[in-house]
């Protein structure tokens, strides 16, 4: 085993462990009372936790994948190809979509309180584009692949 994969695991084993003290914390401090100072900290450490990992997480495959990038340039120009691809379907669905508030039970309500306008509902229309566009694709791809298949 390499030092770096040392590294790695020593690392990966403090996060077990300090994962599994603030869960045994939290369950030992579990009570029936909602309003117990003591159980709201260890949730709110817990979820602390919870959020470092995941960002910790998200910061080493970022990481990672941009240093597959720099050091392969095949994986560069494949990368770059795939970004150029999200920026066509992204602006193909803003394009496409319509800043027109929908109308149903409610709306009013959110209208007032100024979570709903026109740039939210455009926004919102251009998520479930670019979705119908992807899921086209999919479709597509698999459909077209099995025919070729057939032909081939």
């Amino acid at each position: 085993m390499g030092k770096s994969a040392k590294i790695v695991t020593i690392i990966l084993w403090a996060l077990i462990i300090v994962s599994t003290i603030l869960l045994v914390s939290l369950f030992v401090n579990i009570s029936e009372v909602d309003t117990d100072p003591v159980m709201g900290s260890w949730i709110n450490s817990n979820l602390v936790w919870g959020y470092i990992l995941v960002a910790i997480g998200a910061g080493v495959a970022v990481l990672s994948g941009l240093f597959h990038m720099f050091t392969d340039k095949k994986a560069a120009k494949a990368g770059i190809i795939s970004l150029g691809f999200m920026g066509v379907v992204a602006l193909l669905a803003y394009m496409l979509a319509s800043p027109e508030i929908p109308q149903f039970v409610g709306v009013d309500k959110f209208i007032a309180d100024g979570t709903l306008n026109e740039s939210v509902a455009k926004l919102v229309d251009t998520g479930l584009y670019a979705v119908y566009i992807l899921l086209g694709l999919a479709v597509l791809a698999v459909a077209s692949s099995s025919v070729m298949r057939l032909f081939r």
